[in-house]
């Protein structure tokens, strides 16, 4: 019953589109926390603090939501040491150091749309290093298609994107293919051990790293308001409560009937960035729809069958 419930188109849409609101509202929520816990755009040592506690208490949450879920408690095995060590240093130590420090130096909407190529990245890592895929003239087009609008977005449009940084887009773009990898470790590693219990257990690992290394390197962060609180639970929410609803659809469906509405991730990250972070001009300017529709066609073609 349970995985008819699961497989129901209705019940897909609404729990992956779910998955794609949290995962989009990612972008405008680290610039407003940005702004109520008075993180400066050079204060990485804050920023890293910030990513740190934000993971620490996602990783509580995944083991708490997937303990519940079990009927037990999530303890991680002797295999399991290993594989949540290096899923710590690509998933969330790498990815969220790149990501954290980028986002303060580039728009909501260029990283929206950045991030939306870690479904590129993933397909050629898992060709061409872990052997899961094959790369079809289907599938490279619609790469080459994604990554067109990629580039347009960071080097086209001066006057609406403020050009291309390294410090922001350029480690956005980095902390994008971190996260392609441990996407592709994760499905190694998951043979083993639980996707859910390697990823809770790599969030707390990971996310107390960087909060150790953002505090030893004198970050603070400056509570002003108890929406400083509400704010950091949302955005350890959008970890744990996406990765377990996604992880559970990709077990009870085909993977391309899931991946498939990952195209929406960028479109909700836009929208958001314009109507919360007031970037109206460049997230509605030819460049940005334009990049936002050839991103959305490339991963259509990619997965679609």
């Amino acid at each position: 019953m349970k995985k008819n419930f699961l497989t129901r188109t209705s019940v897909v849409l609404c729990l992956a589109l779910l998955c794609c609101f949290l995962w989009g509202s990612a972008f405008p929520s680290v610039k407003i926390g940005y702004r109520i816990f008075v993180i400066g755009s050079e204060d990485t040592a804050s920023q890293i603090l910030f990513a740190g506690c934000r993971f620490f208490l996602a990783g509580v949450l995944v083991i708490l939501i997937g303990s519940i879920s079990s009927g037990k408690v999530l303890k991680p095995g002797k295999t399991a040491v290993k594989p949540i060590l290096i899923l710590a240093l690509f998933q969330t130590i790498i990815q969220y150091f790149f990501f954290y420090v980028g986002l303060a130096h580039a728009s909501g909407v260029n990283s929206s749309i950045i991030t939306a190529a870690s479904t590129f990245f993933t397909l050629v890592f898992a060709a061409v290093l872990f052997h899961y895929e094959t790369l079809t003239v289907k599938k490279m087009l619609g790469c080459l298609i994604g990554f067109a609008g990629v580039v347009l977005i960071t080097t086209a449009g001066t006057a609406f994107s403020g050009g291309f940084s390294l410090r922001g887009e350029g480690f956005v773009l980095i902390s994008t293919a971190s996260s392609a990898m441990a996407a592709c470790l994760i499905k190694r590693f998951g043979k083993q051990d639980s996707p859910i219990l390697l990823s809770g257990y790599q969030f707390m690992l990971g996310g107390c790293m960087l909060a150790l290394g953002g505090a030893m390197a004198g970050g603070q962060l400056t509570i002003t308001t108890p929406l400083c609180f509400l704010l950091l639970f949302y955005m350890a929410c959008i970890s744990a409560v996406a990765y377990t609803v996604w992880s559970i659809l990709l077990k009870h469906n085909p993977v391309s009937r899931i991946c498939v509405f990952s195209f929406t991730n960028p479109v909700i990250g836009v929208i958001l960035s314009a109507l919360l972070l007031g970037e109206k001009n460049h997230a509605f300017s030819v460049y940005g729809l334009l990049a936002l529709v050839l991103v959305s066609i490339g991963i259509i073609i990619v997965y679609r069958e």
